[in-house]
């Protein structure tokens, strides 16, 4: 069996995010109820998400901007119903925003066993996460990541082609047997396909607007595949290196 080169993505494909959010959001969306009774709860929900996402574009990932895209849509809430912004009232929308941050992350069920079985089938581990360093490297110190990716970690604010580019630049890579495994269409299979190294999706039950508001444009010298969930990872990797090594 050939050596294959794993990138793996962190948020929602290794452990859980997106609940998170999505319990914050609503938690949100009650507190805005109290204040301004006429609103929905979608009404509330579709700006927050329509601010969030044009700031992810402009600023990246970074954990600041959540909490900001709930005091932004709290004021542009005041904006429009006449009503006076409250500094006690901004600085409580943050706290909700900033509470998805301190909240002890949980892995995947089959996390451990998956990355075990894939370290001692051999493969070079390496993990590929966007947010910033701060908050991501307490997860993985937290879960103690580091048992399987060591040094092996890279974390952009903006997770795009030009970042997976970096990594590869610094690696040792062959593409036919590098690949990509992540949730998100945008941020870990496109990019893998405009590369030119191989894709496993791997949808997420929750998933975020921001991921899959887009079409993917497959290249032919890309390897683009969709997995039901993380569990299958191990024995696909196999049966693709199996495949690799009798081709050499």
């Amino acid at each position: 069996m050939k050596r294959q080169t794993l990138i793996l993505d962190l948020d929602d494909t290794l452990i859980h995010c997106n609940k998170y959010f999505r319990d914050a959001v609503n938690h949100f969306a009650s507190q805005l109820q109290e204040w301004f009774p006429k609103l929905t709860k979608k009404e509330i929900k579709e700006k927050q998400l329509e601010i969030d996402i044009k700031s992810v574009e402009k600023h990246g990932l970074h954990s600041s901007r959540f909490p900001e895209s709930l005091a932004t849509t709290y004021k542009y809430f005041c904006q429009v119903n006449n009503r006076a912004t409250n500094e006690e009232e901004i600085e409580r929308v943050r706290i909700i925003g900033q509470e998805v941050f301190q909240i002890e992350v949980q892995p995947f069920p089959s996390m451990y066993e998956v990355l075990q079985e894939l370290q001692s089938q051999g493969h070079q581990l390496y993990l590929f996460t966007g947010g910033d360093e701060a908050n991501q490297n307490r997860k993985i110190i937290q879960l103690e990541l580091e048992t399987y990716f060591e040094d092996r970690v890279f974390i952009f604010e903006h997770k795009n082609t030009e970042a997976l580019k970096q990594v590869l630049d610094s690696i040792n890579y062959d593409k036919k047997s590098t690949w990509m495994i992540g949730n998100s269409l945008k941020t870990d299979i496109q990019p893998a396909i405009e590369l030119g190294i191989n894709a496993v999706h791997i949808p997420a039950e929750l998933e975020w607007t921001f991921n899959n508001s887009f079409e993917i444009k497959e290249d032919s010298t890309s390897n683009f595949y969709t997995l039901k969930t993380l569990k299958d990872v191990p024995r696909f990797i196999r049966e693709h290196a199996k495949y690799d090594r009798e081709a050499i």
